[in-house]
């Protein structure tokens, strides 16, 4: 099976369908990948942080591949991307949520409003939350152990991917890159972008 690591930035989307299944690892817990969201940063995806050019806030999107991208939401929240592509051209996958498969107990203390365990990680924020990663996480290698958190290949095929529109973007929200394991119970509820209406001035 072709790796995400080794796929071209304008192939964002298979990145995504292959990151599906695979374990991220961070501060006691493990979690198994079950939704992700694509972003291209080749001028074609204005929902991308990249689509305007380089900044200084999305830098770690143009590479290397295989490093960890994180924002703040809402002055409190914190979503990981994992960076896909060549060098140079921006391309990244929104972790969305996931299935705690090691360490429950800790994700539990960690998300005590949690009701049931399939809700731990059922969301970007929350995924974040329950392996204690923040922005000091920023820019930091998944592959190769040195990291504060690590991405491992799968012990078996993620099995059926759905795929739908992506969550909390106001610009190319109905485009289907987000991307989820078919009838897993951690996968995130959906809720469509409602563009906001401008007042009629000609009454």
């Amino acid at each position: 099976m072709t790796s995400w690591v080794e796929l071209p930035a304008a192939d964002v989307e298979t990145a995504a369908r292959l990151l599906l299944g695979w374990r991220l690892t961070a501060n006691g817990v493990t979690v198994r990948l079950t939704e992700v969201e694509a972003y291209s940063g080749l001028g074609q995806d204005p929902a991308s942080h990249a689509h305007r050019g380089v900044t200084n806030r999305n830098r770690v999107m143009f590479g290397p591949a295989g490093r960890l991208y994180v924002y703040q939401i809402y002055g409190m929240h914190f979503c990981a991307n994992v960076v896909c592509g060549e060098t140079g051209k921006a391309a990244a996958v929104l972790l969305r949520a996931g299935a705690v498969i090691d360490g429950v107990e800790i994700a539990r203390e960690r998300r005590p409003a949690a009701r049931k365990d399939t809700d731990l990680a059922a969301g970007p924020a929350k995924l974040m939350q329950v392996l204690a990663l923040n922005r000091s996480a920023n820019d930091t290698p998944l592959l190769d152990g040195t990291g504060p958190a690590s991405l491992a290949p799968p012990d078996e095929p993620a099995g059926e991917i759905e795929a739908g529109p992506r969550v909390g973007v106001t610009s190319a929200f109905d485009v289907a890159w987000r991307f989820w394991i078919a009838g897993d119970p951690t996968v995130s509820a959906y809720r469509r972008h409602t563009p906001r209406r401008r007042p009629d001035m000609s009454r």
